[in-house]
């Protein structure tokens, strides 16, 4: 009942293993580390002072890809996560992805390989982070949300529950789609509602608001409010809400 560790892993002061957890090769836990019953860290791992992992959570898993898949193959390195990071029960993050300090990953999410994540960023309960994906520091993304590859997700932004972003205009169909096949940009501060839909290649500009089940088919100017299928600009977003107000 208690839990295995690789000889070569290492584990610092005053961490402490939950029974039935397995820590691979290769793999650091920093001080004062929390690992819950049946957590998996995965080989090569680095995980930061003070981070607490709960129950059946998996930790730097190297992605197994479909035959079809558009993701890039071969080697990775371990996933990094920073001091003071919460990563919830059975969540799962890939190998090759770096966390920031102080970052909250809910329950049952899932960030692919290759991500970077910056310090202080909130990945809610069963959201989905697929692979090549950027997301600046103090980003929140809310419950059930949906961020496709290839996305950048600039600081202090906000995505509301149940939003979908999308990449590929040809859903899976001609070979062009691999050349033109690109999320979302939603630059620094925007905020988009909760079940809007975004389409691939957006640009949705610094302090936008988009609003809650719009369908954003073009690039949204900065610091304009947006709503409706499709999206159209209704107002300017009001002074008082902008992050760097005169």
């Amino acid at each position: 009942m208690s839990a295995h560790v690789h000889p070569t892993a290492t584990v610092g002061e005053g961490s402490t293993l939950s029974p039935l957890c397995v820590v691979d090769a290769g793999a650091v836990i920093g001080s004062d580390v929390i690992v819950g019953p049946f957590v998996h860290i995965c080989e090569g791992a680095v995980i930061g002072d003070g981070v607490s992992i709960s129950d059946g959570a998996v930790v730097g898993r190297a992605p197994k890809l479909a035959a079809s898949s558009t993701a890039k193959g071969g080697p990775l390195a371990g996933v990094v996560v920073g001091a003071g990071c919460v990563i919830g029960s059975h969540t799962v993050i890939m190998a090759g992805s770096t966390f920031g300090e102080r970052c909250i990953i809910g329950d049952g999410a899932g960030v692919r390989e290759r991500c970077t994540v910056g310090d202080n960023v909130v990945i809610g309960r069963n959201v989905t982070v697929e692979n090549d994906t950027a997301i600046g520091s103090r980003t929140r993304i809310q419950s059930g949300a949906y961020v496709t590859a290839y996305v950048t997700l600039e600081e202090d932004v906000f995505i509301a529950p149940m939003v979908v972003t999308t990449n590929d205009n040809y859903m899976g169909r001609t070979e062009k789609r691999l050349t033109e096949m690109r999320g979302c940009t939603v630059r620094r501060g925007a905020r988009v509602g909760g079940g809007a839909h975004i389409l691939p290649g957006i640009e949705i500009g610094e302090d936008a608001f988009v609003a809650t089940g719009a369908v954003v088919t073009r690039d949204v100017p900065p610091k304009t409010v947006v709503m409706g299928v499709p999206a159209r600009v209704v107002r300017d977003v009001p002074a008082e809400e902008l992050l760097d107000q005169d």
